[in-house]
């Protein structure tokens, strides 16, 4: 017996401080992690993020205002062009034939106002001139001529019945009678001047008014060449097309020699500068997204991150915006998560820090705390 117990292996007592070693490490470590846990929770909690999101840009299309022929095209593609640098140039030939031609109708048409406002001064002179003094001298004699024949009427009206009874001789009635006639006679030759010059006045007035109207077509002739001039000015500036904005050349559409008719695209400039990021974000990720606030854009490229801030959010979800939104009128409806656009603006010192081109990936993060 005694050698039995002697062959039984004794408990060690080493394995103790170890097991206490760890049972003081997953105190400790324990609310470590679940700290650490609750700040990831926390921090990722006030931070939307998503995978699809592009860098958009302004796409300006340059187009031809004037019809020719293709003289010179002046960039390439991927060309970068500042504003006002020259793209294309239009013959201006038959626009300059055209604008001399429209030069010379002006200054016919000039000529023609000189004229007809001369002839308009005449005609008003003789008009002036029938108005004047013999007019109204000639309406003066027939009311003097008028009052003579009454006088006379009433003479010879009183001397009848003297003539009746012999008071007086026949022939002194027979001189009142001669009287009343000449004064009759000249009343009548006097109303025939007036009427003659009132119908000379007359006609010199639908003179003036003719001669006014003569003037007034021609300043119209003028008027209609010069729009005519301008136009054709407009037209020839026209043949020199322009960089409208600062960006690089894309989707050159134009080479010499080619016909080109208002409104044809050319060109398209895309100015660099002035993007932003289209973020579509998951319509459970809006609940708490505004205007105003911060927002991390993470570029593919190159892995840089750039600080911005949301611009603004659509009105409408991506696919109702689509050009076949969907219709869940008929058939099995499968709800899923929309997802709606939200534009950010990246800062203007943290854009400088890389060139962001249309269509590029990023990723999109919005601090919504």
């Amino acid at each position: 017996m005694n050698q039995e117990a002697a062959d039984q292996p004794v408990p060690s007592t080493s394995g103790a401080p170890e097991s206490g070693k760890a049972m003081l490490a997953l105190k400790i470590g324990t609310p470590i992690v679940l700290l650490i846990a609750a700040g990831m929770w926390f921090h990722s909690r006030n931070r939307m993020s998503t995978d699809d999101a592009q860098v958009d840009g302004h796409l300006v299309p340059v187009s031809c205002r004037v019809y020719g022929t293709v003289e010179k095209v002046l960039v390439e593609d991927n060309q970068a062009v500042k504003a006002g640098d020259p793209l294309v140039a239009v013959d201006p030939r038959d626009i300059q034939a055209r604008l001399d031609q429209t030069k010379g109708s002006l200054a016919q048409s000039l000529a023609q106002v000189e004229g007809a406002r001369a002839e308009l001064e005449r005609s008003q002179v003789a008009y002036q001139q029938a108005r004047s003094s013999d007019l109204e001298t000639a309406k003066a004699n027939v009311d003097a001529k008028k009052a003579s024949l009454d006088k006379a009427k009433t003479d010879l009206q009183r001397m009848k019945p003297l003539a009746e009874r012999e008071e007086i001789s026949a022939l002194q009635f027979d001189g009142f009678r001669t009287q009343a006639d000449v004064a009759d006679s000249e009343w009548r030759a006097a109303q025939q001047r007036l009427a003659s010059l009132q119908r000379e006045a007359d006609i010199r007035k639908v003179a003036v008014g003719a001669a006014e109207a003569r003037l007034a077509a021609a300043k119209a002739q003028v008027d209609t060449a010069r729009a005519s001039q301008t136009g054709l000015d407009l037209q020839l500036g026209y043949t020199s097309i322009v960089a409208p904005v600062d960006g690089v050349v894309t989707r050159k559409l134009v080479e010499a020699g080619q016909t080109i008719q208002p409104g044809q695209g050319l060109l398209t400039i895309i100015p660099l500068h002035r993007t932003w990021v289209t973020a579509n974000f998951k319509e459970t990720q809006l609940a708490r997204m505004k205007p105003g606030q911060e927002a991390e854009i993470k570029v593919d490229m190159n892995g840089l991150v750039l600080k911005g801030h949301v611009d603004s959010i659509s009105g409408s979800t991506g696919s109702r915006m689509s050009l076949m939104p969907p219709e869940n009128a008929v058939g099995n409806f499968v709800k899923v998560v929309q997802r709606i656009p939200v534009k950010i603006r990246i800062d203007e010192e943290e854009a400088k820090k890389v060139i962001l081109r249309p269509g590029m990936n990023v990723e999109a993060t919005v601090i919504v705390n």
